[in-house]
């Protein structure tokens, strides 16, 4: 068995002439948490897209669970990502958001849990609305809910914490911490250090990942 979700080797990215990545490597094994700091503009969110096939690197490798990333169905059963704002399915209710990527796993809404995640999330009273209805917080709740909804090995999370009162970010941490208790791999980028410990995840500082470090 690969005991690495994620190998990165030698990730450079540049914007036009601007180096955001250089030369980064990295590697989270199977069951751990790890949470990439950083200012902003250093490049967490770049890496996470890369490490989610949702952007292309200019050099290097990147392995996740021995494969390179979003190259199968399995990889995307395998691996949630919230690194880009999720579509939302005009006329769709959150509810039914909920519902469809339950059934989209071969779940039902029931044995998923679905009302009761909706009722953690504290969004149970905003299922029959439509997502782009709700506030910025309210849908980075139903994100982080229909995200934890379905079955995976592996969670790359953008700042999670992001417009979530003191509760919520305890809430989530706590999620967080099963998942990992669970066996689950965890990979995310955050400015609050505090709610990373509670996630149970370990500080990577993104300086310095950078090899060579930034010129």
């Amino acid at each position: 068995m690969d005991h690495s979700a994620i190998e990165v080797r030698d990730l450079s990215v540049s914007y036009g002439s601007t180096p955001v990545l250089v030369d980064v490597q990295l590697t989270v094994p199977v069951g751990a948490g790890v949470c990439v700091t950083g200012e902003n503009g250093i490049g967490k969110s770049t890496l996470l897209r890369c490490i989610s096939s949702l952007q292309k690197a200019d050099a290097g490798e990147i392995e996740v669970f021995g494969g390179p990333p979003g190259s199968t169905p399995e990889f995307w059963r395998a691996v949630v990502t919230t690194v880009e704002p999720p579509t939302w399915y005009p006329g769709l209710t959150a509810r039914e958001h909920a519902e469809l990527v339950c059934r989209a796993h071969g779940l039902s809404p029931e044995d998923a849990g679905l009302d009761e995640s909706l009722e953690r999330f504290g969004i149970a009273s905003h299922a029959d609305a439509i997502p782009p209805s709700l506030s910025s917080g309210q849908k980075q709740r139903l994100t982080l809910a229909l995200a934890l909804l379905r079955p995976s090995k592996l969670l790359i999370l953008d700042e999670p914490e992001q417009r979530l009162d003191p509760d919520g970010r305890a809430m989530v941490a706590g999620l967080l911490s099963d998942y990992l208790a669970g066996g689950g791999t965890v990979l995310m980028a955050s400015h609050d250090d505090t709610f990373a410990a509670a996630a149970g995840t370990g500080l990577v500082s993104m300086a310095d990942l950078h090899a060579a470090g930034l010129p």
